[in-house]
């Protein structure tokens, strides 16, 4: 028989599980919903556009064969994957090396280099093609480097490309590369093998995850890239251009959409040709391991040393052009310094509320997007109600690591533009360029996130829970402050890529709404060279100011964590 208080505490106690219950199963299908919005129901748009015409009858497989009989678009898709195989081809190597010298080596100024390394991240995928016309273009400063070739065509987009995607190898192979167990040099030279055999034997075998990484990743940057080939692209024309020309241009979207899934194509095979990779990758640190230390030696740091300087030079130089172009009056013929190209009143493309449009639209992307990462994670890793909605959740997250900027974009102009949806009034709007590209970069902050909550010991949450304490407090309480640094990394990397980011925005921007990045194409197209180079430096210029102001809270954070510790 259970006493008078047993029978008043279990039912309260049971109707305090259900609410929590309940709420934890809400907020999982709540977010379900916003990412199949935001995600799932764009790319089944793209799909059933293609099978379309243009009267919006049913065509079957009719535009693919139309598409694959075009001699323009077969020759835009053999240039777009020479491209692609070409810079993965230059820059995995270099980045290879680069992440060696970092890793591997007691190379002086490391901190430095590797810096200087992720430099294009902070600038938009253009300015390396502005930087690319001022250094090699018609009037450039190096036109006879070239001894009479020309920078527009497929060598141009090669090295802007090459620009644009080293620091993402570099990224993935200094990861590759950091974790080595000691043990394996220490035996190898034991029987006698030399540097080249231990690179040969150790070094190599090692990496080849990151190698195969990262050379699917350029493959697919170069493959989905808008913004390079549509400045030095000339004659050489590729399939992200051609999509833009599809549906902006001709108002052909079945065919737009056919070339969209042309793009996705190659993406969703890097996609699970990465996935089984992983599976097959074993742990290069064990829990006996030894952590590799490189030992200093004065040949090898001098060559790595040499090595960094003289791949951090074009760098440097592509990046320095662009930002010199901006102050310089008229190149070639007067060289003094102005600023009147930071007058972007004056010309074409939206002007400075272009620029504030982005600052706001990142910030937004930022806040926002930290808020639905964070709930999203959360509810994958730490609650276990509703488990079909956990794995449809999980899903979408890895979504947008397969689809590219472009492809998603084009999925936007086909479902929020479609007059029939309830969400049409959003398309054109500052809203929904904040959820293309909270979308577009989900996957990357997903796993950052992820990878905080699950250091997180699970005691929490069984305390928590017998303690008759709801999630919700505890998610308030501890996990948030615990992950938030990790939340801080998210929002410097989101703020940094609304800045940047164009080829998922370029579909479903409005002349009242335009943003820096765009702005750049327009003020490029309209012959205002200088004005867009003064654009892409300052683009460059907010990123670096607001990755450092989020890198310094960060560190105000840690020694708070480290004097209470103390304390």
């Amino acid at each position: 028989m259970l006493s008078l208080a047993q029978r008043i505490v279990r039912p309260a106690g049971l109707a305090r599980v259900d609410r929590e219950k309940w709420v934890a199963t809400a907020l999982v299908w709540g977010l379900v919903v916003l990412l199949a919005l935001a995600l799932g129901l764009p790319l089944l748009f793209i799909l059933c556009k293609s099978v379309l015409t243009m009267n919006g009858d049913f065509a079957g497989l009719d535009n693919f064969a139309e598409v694959l009989d075009s001699r323009g678009l077969m020759r835009a898709a053999g240039n777009s994957l020479l491209l692609s195989l070409t810079v993965s081809a230059i820059v995995v190597p270099l980045a290879f090396a680069f992440a060696w010298a970092l890793c591997r080596s007691q190379a002086w100024g490391r901190g430095l280099f590797r810096q200087i390394a992720l430099l294009p991240l902070l600038a938009p995928s253009l300015m390396p093609a502005i930087s690319l016309v001022y250094l090699f273009g018609n009037q450039g400063l190096l036109k006879s480097w070239l001894h009479g070739g020309s920078i527009y065509g497929f060598w141009g987009v090669a090295l802007g490309e090459a620009f644009y995607t080293f620091p993402y190898a570099v990224m993935i192979l200094s990861a590759a590369l950091a974790a080595a167990d000691a043990r394996l040099f220490e035996a190898s030279r034991a029987m006698g093998a030399g540097p080249l055999r231990q690179f040969l034997t150790i070094t190599l075998p090692g990496a080849r995850y990151g190698l195969v990484s990262s050379a699917l990743v350029v493959f697919t940057l170069v493959m989905t890239d808008f913004g390079v080939p549509k400045v030095v692209g000339g004659d050489c024309n590729v399939l992200a251009v051609e999509a833009f020309k599809q549906v902006v241009g001709q108002q052909n979207f079945p065919r737009g959409a056919v070339v969209g899934l042309m793009l996705l194509l190659p993406a969703v095979l890097s996609f699970f040709i990465e996935r089984v990779l992983s599976r097959r990758q074993q742990a290069a640190l064990t829990a006996r391991a030894v952590l590799y230390a490189p030992a200093p030696d004065i040949r090898r740091d001098a060559a790595a040393t040499l090595m960094l300087l003289l791949i951090s030079l074009p760098l440097l130089a592509m990046l320095g052009m662009g930002v010199a172009a901006s102050f310089i009056h008229y190149w070639p013929y007067n060289m003094s310094f102005t600023l009147a190209h930071y007058g972007f009143d004056d010309v074409d493309g939206g002007g400075w509320t272009a620029y504030c449009n982005s600052l706001q639209m990142a910030a937004a992307t930022a806040l926002i997007g930290c808020a639905l990462v964070f709930l999203g994670a959360y509810a994958c890793e730490k609650l276990k109600a509703a488990p079909l909605g956990r794995g449809l959740l999980r899903f979408f997250a890895m979504l947008p690591m397969a689809v590219p900027g472009l492809v998603l974009g084009l999925g936007y102009v086909f479902f929020f533009n479609h007059p029939d949806n309830p969400l049409n009034f959003l398309y054109g709007g500052m809203a929904l360029m904040v959820v293309c590209t909270v979308a577009h970069f989900y996957t990357t902050a997903h796993l950052t996130v992820a990878t905080a909550l699950n250091q997180l010991d699970g005691e929490f949450e069984a305390v928590a829970a017998s303690l008759k304490v709801p999630f919700w407090t505890t998610l308030r309480r501890v996990t948030l402050p615990v992950c938030l640094p990790a939340l801080l990394d998210v929002a410097r990397f989101l703020f940094v890529s609304a800045m940047t980011t164009l080829s998922a925005l370029i579909f479903i921007i409005s002349p009242a709404s335009s943003l820096a990045a765009v702005a750049i194409v327009t003020m490029d197209d309209a012959g205002d060279t200088a004005a867009a180079a003064a654009m892409s430096t300052l683009i460059v210029v907010t990123s670096a100011i607001a990755s450092l102001l989020i890198l310094w809270l960060e560190r105000v954070l840690a020694r708070r964590h480290q004097y209470w510790r103390g304390v």
